[in-house]
């Protein structure tokens, strides 16, 4: 079921609606972004935010789960924050917000505000479809992000860090980036806070590959405890483009973050890798949609998962192979440790197939730690809670170690490791 009425709106969608209508004439763009705006939010007036019963989100309850929105975010110009490897180009959005006059050698940079205000942002600025909540909340309300244009056969001779930084409130942001042909390169899109204060931050990051272009996007997500995350990566994989993808969760209270993506040249290839750390009483939901659209593509998806505490997750992973995509090879698998007989965690991994050449699977496993591992460790003398750190931390630094930059493994296993101390 795809579609849903509403008779009565919770405190939460009163509120964005409240919010709305009190920025009415403050939020950028011109009449055609302005008509899309108030499309989006009278779509949300009528059917309310998703509940169980729209299978997209069957198991993110966001209608009975996002409970209050808090008020809009005020200015927070000095919350700056570390950058994650030393030596990376940054550009900042703090607060929503982002620096006109920032700049990278050799890239070209704008403010999304400007491109909303000449109406350039108008045609994709919409959902992606009825179940799109996050894309229907991001375009009735985003104000900033940047717009990147990488020219063709750029390499990148650091790591583009994008820091969206916030203290609290709604922030809702934008980031279309172009690759162009032959684009060689490693961005760092990070989400986290800086206070305690509450926010509801909604991100939608638009992504072009240009053919032959190679090219590591890592997501790291870093809320804070009482934070809701909901964010969206769209990426469009040209002719023998080569991705890596990493997606972390490491904070949030209610975090959903959806991956579409579509391989509409021939020769691409997507490696997604993900890892959920989940504690406390937290929801964290990675849904992807994959389309294998042309013949001789190629993608697998590996998540790990360790979830304590009464803590929930959910991955979903569709992928769509189209009737002309011959010769696809597409491999999934969900892995997950349970640390707590009241943690869970929900996997659905779909195939949709319309081509007869193809090799296509999925997998999945549900377990705790492997008492003969944990005993090989305690017989050398380790302690039962150290044996049982190295065992979890092992689990998902195989995902990190993945990638080839040494500086970047070790700053993503300091994450891992520091959240694991804290919630193991």
């Amino acid at each position: 079921m795809n579609m849903q009425t509403t008779s009565r709106l919770t405190a939460a969608e009163a509120a964005l609606i409240e919010a709305f209508n009190n920025q009415f004439g403050e939020l950028p763009g011109d009449g055609a972004v302005t008509a899309t705006r108030d499309r989006l939010l009278d779509d949300i007036k009528k059917s309310g935010l998703p509940t169980r019963r729209v299978e997209a989100w069957h198991y993110t309850d966001l209608k009975n789960l996002l409970r209050a929105v808090p008020a809009v975010a005020g200015d927070a110009a000095s919350k700056t924050v570390k950058p994650l490897l030393e030596g990376s180009s940054v550009l900042s959005i703090v607060q929503g917000h982002v620096d006109a006059k920032a700049s990278v050698g050799g890239l070209e940079i704008s403010s999304y505000a400007q491109s909303l205000l000449d109406g350039s942002a108008a045609t994709s600025l919409g959902a992606l479809g009825a179940d799109d909540a996050v894309g229907r909340i991001n375009g009735s309300f985003v104000r900033d992000g940047y717009v990147i244009d990488i020219p063709a056969e750029t390499e990148l001779e650091q790591p583009l860090e994008i820091d969206i930084v916030h203290a609290g409130g709604q922030i809702h942001t934008r980031l279309p980036v172009t690759f162009g042909a032959g684009v060689k390169g490693t961005v760092i899109e990070r989400h986290l806070s800086v206070t305690p204060d509450a926010a509801l931050v909604s991100h939608v990051s638009d992504i072009t590959i240009g053919d032959g272009s190679e090219l590591t996007w890592i997501i790291l997500q870093q809320q804070g405890g009482d934070d809701t995350h909901l964010g969206q990566i769209r990426i469009d994989l040209g002719a023998d483009a080569k991705l890596k993808l990493f997606v972390i969760n490491a904070g949030g209270k209610l975090a959903r973050q959806e991956l579409h993506i579509k391989a509409t040249g021939e020769g691409s290839d997507l490696t997604l890798r993900g890892i959920n750390l989940l504690g406390g009483e937290t929801h964290t939901d990675v849904t992807m949609v994959l389309g294998h659209n042309v013949p001789n593509t190629g993608s697998t998806e590996i998540i790990r998962n360790v979830v304590f505490d009464r803590a929930k997750g959910v991955f979903q992973g569709m992928i769509r192979v189209a009737p002309d995509a011959q010769k696809t090879d597409a491999k999934m698998a969900c892995n997950t440790l349970l640390m707590s007989d009241d943690a869970e965690f929900s996997v659905k991994p779909e195939l949709e197939i319309f081509a007869d050449d193809v090799q296509c699977g999925h997998g999945a496993t549900v377990a705790d730690i492997d008492s003969n591992h944990l005993y090989y460790l305690m017989a050398r003398g380790i302690p039962e809670n150290k044996a049982r750190a190295m065992l979890v931390n092992a689990f998902v630094a195989e995902i990190v170690e993945e990638l080839e930059d040494e500086a970047l493994v070790e700053a993503l296993e300091g994450i891992i490791s520091a959240w694991l101390d804290k919630h193991a």
